[in-house]
């Protein structure tokens, strides 16, 4: 099930039912698990590792009540050199993961992500579409980022994070727009997120808050609402 026009680097290891659709290119020393299939025109970088029953390339689809539309042109998936992609995990056209990054298990990530390099993406998380994500950034187990978010170099998101981009729910009268996460911010476990709000430069948001407004640079807030921490 390999596709007369792919093409194979050297010291490539497959796994058994593996599919690999036209145009796709991998690099040398890459090991491919049990049931992946690679989509049209995927490219993998040297070194690579990619778990069992993994999707590389899926193209995004939608129905009639989406608030916005499917596009139908994507450039192919790439992946760089000395990734390391979970079991389970999906990935879709468009996409853009850098040199060293890690993906646990389970994650999903959409279309028209940038992850920078040597970033983690653990287990279960999710990453919506046209959303960027910087250099050694922490992103743990179960976090949701959703679509049109900024998170910029070595940013720490805790396990089980919550973002939002829509501030009216579906009302269809707001320009989705995520939070944005400068440099160095740390966000503490089930944390909310909510659209719109920034998280200034190596602020620290505590587990559990839910954050409505911007946070400064070099600040804590804590609690619902998330409020500035008063050290007495």
């Amino acid at each position: 099930m390999i596709h007369d026009t792919a093409s194979f680097g050297s010291d490539v290891k497959m796994g058994k039912y593996v599919k690999i659709e036209e145009n796709v290119r991998i690099g040398n020393n890459v090991t491919i698990g049990d049931f992946v299939i690679i989509k049209q025109g995927t490219e993998i970088g040297n070194n690579v590792i990619i778990g069992d029953l993994t999707i590389l390339g899926k193209a995004p689809a939608a129905n009639s009540n989406m608030a916005r539309p499917v596009e139908k042109s994507l450039s192919p998936l790439s992946i760089g050199e000395h990734v390391v992609i979970g079991c389970n995990t999906v990935l879709y056209t468009g996409t853009i993961i850098h040199k060293g990054v890690f993906i646990g298990d389970l994650a999903s990530i959409r279309e028209k992500v940038i992850i920078g390099e040597e970033s983690i993406i653990g287990r279960n998380a999710i990453v919506e579409m046209n959303t960027t994500i910087g250099k050694q950034v922490t992103i743990q187990t179960g976090s949701y980022i959703t679509a049109d978010m900024l998170i910029e170099d070595h940013v720490f998101i805790g396990p089980c994070c919550s973002t939002s981009n829509d501030k009216y729910m579906g009302e269809g009268n707001y320009r989705h727009q995520g939070p944005i996460i400068k440099q160095g911010a740390k966000v503490g476990n089930n944390a909310t997120l909510l659209p719109g709000i920034i998280i200034g430069k190596h602020a620290v948001v505590g587990a559990g808050a839910v954050v409505t407004k911007n946070v400064p640079d070099n600040q804590v807030v804590v609690g619902n609402p998330a409020k500035l921490l008063t050290i007495i």
